[in-house]
């Protein structure tokens, strides 16, 4: 089993990137939140729980996955 696909950006698919740019973007967005703008928002925190539920869906999808699935490029 390659774990580097649970942190390897180029082994990472499509859920685990969008997962990923989520909980930085979310991280972000919290942060002006609390420190610029003075504010919370009700329900805020359940983004967190679900970018790291597509993060463990993708991560899953990525280990035992089989190779030839994904990547369905026409060209």
């Amino acid at each position: 089993m390659d774990f580097s696909k649970l942190y390897r950006p180029s082994a990472l698919n499509s859920y685990q990137f969008i997962a990923i740019t989520g909980l930085i973007m979310s991280g972000a967005a919290h942060v002006i939140l609390h420190f610029f703008v003075h504010r919370t928002l009700p329900g805020f925190d359940w983004l967190y729980v679900c970018w790291t539920a597509l993060y463990v869906i993708g991560s899953l999808m990525n280990l035992f996955g089989k190779p030839s699935e994904g990547h369905h490029h026409h060209h």
